[in-house]
């Protein structure tokens, strides 16, 4: 194939990878059904979560199977292809955190081999990329390309190994099935339900408007093959009357084959969910709640936001996603700095904004500072990237909040980890995902004890504060003390039933819309 790539921009060399693959492949234990979808966000992570729930709790075992995710929204899993680390604890694997939710909803434990190939975007047009768990360096979209097929065994082989332990595999599509211009190196649609001879249901999404044409172009883009391979359509997001728009599904029928399958309608719950990927931060802000102002500055590949949940749930808080052009609101109580996969260029953006500025005014009126992981490495003294991980090498001043000086190395922090909050002594459960180590005076005072060790940061004033550690505002009790310390006041609402309860609901909601038996008959 000849490369449209100029000559200065050489494809970078392949890694070696050294994957354990199973040879042969173990057979097939259950059925497998694959959700496509006519273009993004039509919903399929959803719908797939709610299946999983709904047939799960028909006492099937269902695992959920995504190829590639694009996400910076990621959790960390329990089984890991990487060896141990430096220090001699076992670093775990990560996937998209859509793919940990339909696990939950399974009721399994999330796998590197339910989303082997997870893309971390780092830039408009490049991705760091993980596979089963394993980075695999900085990749721009031009060059990713000539990666894909490589991957594609280890695709496979993930795929197997979920499908010979689950009675039932729900596979989810990536983007939109019909991207003609990437076929050659598709991984996550037609090609993978060509390899793995998966039966395919196409989704398409009546809430933005034009779902008749995008089935119909479907169909019209599909080859004979991949056109025999659709045994349906699903349309979800409705909202309406369905007398009124059922002629538009008769069509999509008599126009493509395609039997239709039934409306799903809109899930009011979804908010109560953690969202995929930012996308979700680009839509109209939800009315949050009242009182305890918490502002967070919407930096440069923002990661794991969804460590906020909880605190957005909260009814006593308004939880305000501040977007670049906007200042700093001078009512917020709390400015929280979240994580971000290029901490280097989220401080530049910091700084072009003028938030560097809003954040010390802030903390002249008496306001609170917190930071998670790159956010914590935003808050002390100079961030350095010596071997160019994030992008250019070089160095960056921070916002010099607490003593402290992160350098971005090589080795990956992948843990689960319990830990003490050192100030009100309650417990949380979180993990570490970051590439850097954080080291200064200030680490004297840290916010928490993990397992014997110290981990992040409180100023001697106690209004600044920081750490690596993920997903602590879901622990309740320390949940509650910490809005209390901030000026606010806790629901006393269990988080972790919240998110149960919203799955559930969604389940029934399926139930209700879709006729789940003709789905599962279709499944092979």
């Amino acid at each position: 194939m000849t490369s449209d790539l100029p000559a200065h921009d050489p494809v970078p060399p392949l890694p070696d990878l050294d994957l354990p693959f199973l040879t042969p492949p173990p057979p097939r234990r259950g059925r497998a059904l694959m959700i496509q979808g006519t273009s993004s966000d039509v919903g399929k992570s959803l719908l797939v979560a709610g299946l999983c729930r709904a047939y799960a709790r028909r006492g099937l075992k269902v695992a959920p199977f995504k190829a590639q995710n694009m996400s910076n929204n990621a959790a960390v899993t329990k089984d890991s292809d990487l060896p141990p680390r430096a220090d001699g604890q076992q670093n775990r694997g990560e996937i998209g955190r859509a793919q940990a939710l339909q696990a939950r909803a399974a009721g399994l434990d999330p796998s590197i081999h339910m989303n082997p190939v997870l893309l971390k975007p780092q830039a408009m047009v490049g991705s760091q990329v993980v596979l089963r768990g394993r980075p695999l360096g900085n990749w721009p979209a031009r060059h990713y390309h000539h990666l894909k097929p490589y991957l594609l065994p280890a695709v496979l082989d993930s795929y197997r190994r979920v499908a010979a332990e689950a009675d039932l595999v729900l596979v989810e599509g990536a983007g939109a099935a019909t991207e003609t211009w990437i076929k050659k190196t598709d991984i996550t649609n037609m090609r993978l339900a060509k390899e793995a001879d998966l039966p395919v249901v196409l989704v398409t999404d009546n809430d933005r408007g034009g779902a008749l044409a995008a089935v119909v172009g479907s169909w019209m883009l599909h080859d004979e093959e991949e056109r025999a391979r659709v045994k349906g359509i699903l349309v979800n997001k409705f909202r309406g009357y369905f007398s009124l728009y059922e002629p538009a599904c008769r069509t999509m029928t008599e126009m493509t084959g395609w039997p239709f399958m039934g409306v799903a309608r809109w899930f009011e719950g979804a908010t109560q969910l953690p969202a995929e990927d930012s996308l979700a931060l680009e839509r109209p802000a939800q009315a949050g709640g009242a009182g305890l102002v918490i502002a967070v500055p919407h930096l440069d590949g923002v990661a794991n936001f969804d460590d906020l949940d909880p605190l957005g749930a909260e009814p006593g808080v308004d939880l305000r996603w501040v977007r670049q052009g906007q200042p700093i609101p001078a009512e917020a109580d709390v400015v929280l700095l979240p994580g971000s996969k290029t901490t280097r260029k989220a401080l530049e953006t910091l700084r072009a904004q003028g938030w560097d500025v809003d954040i010390r005014a802030h903390l002249r009126r008496g306001g609170r500072v917190v930071g998670i992981c790159a956010g914590y490495q935003m808050l002390g003294r100079v961030v350095r990237d010596p071997e160019g991980i994030e992008g250019d090498p070089g160095e960056t001043e921070g916002l010099g909040l607490l003593d402290l000086e992160t350098v971005i190395s090589g080795e990956k922090a992948l843990v689960e980890i319990s830990a003490r909050d050192t100030i009100s002594g309650q417990q949380v459960q979180g993990y570490e995902m970051h590439m850097g180590r954080t080291t200064g005076p200030g680490l004297e005072q840290p916010w928490f004890n993990l397992e014997g060790r110290p981990e992040g940061a409180v100023s001697h004033d106690g209004r600044v504060m920081g750490g690596y550690l993920h997903g602590i505002f879901g622990a309740d009790g320390f949940r509650d003390y910490w809005l209390a310390q901030m000026g606010g006041r806790a629901s006393g609402r269990d988080h972790e039933a919240q998110i149960e309860a919203t799955l559930d609901a969604l389940a029934d909601q399926l139930e209700n819309d879709l006729d789940l038996d003709a789905l599962l008959a279709l499944a092979k």
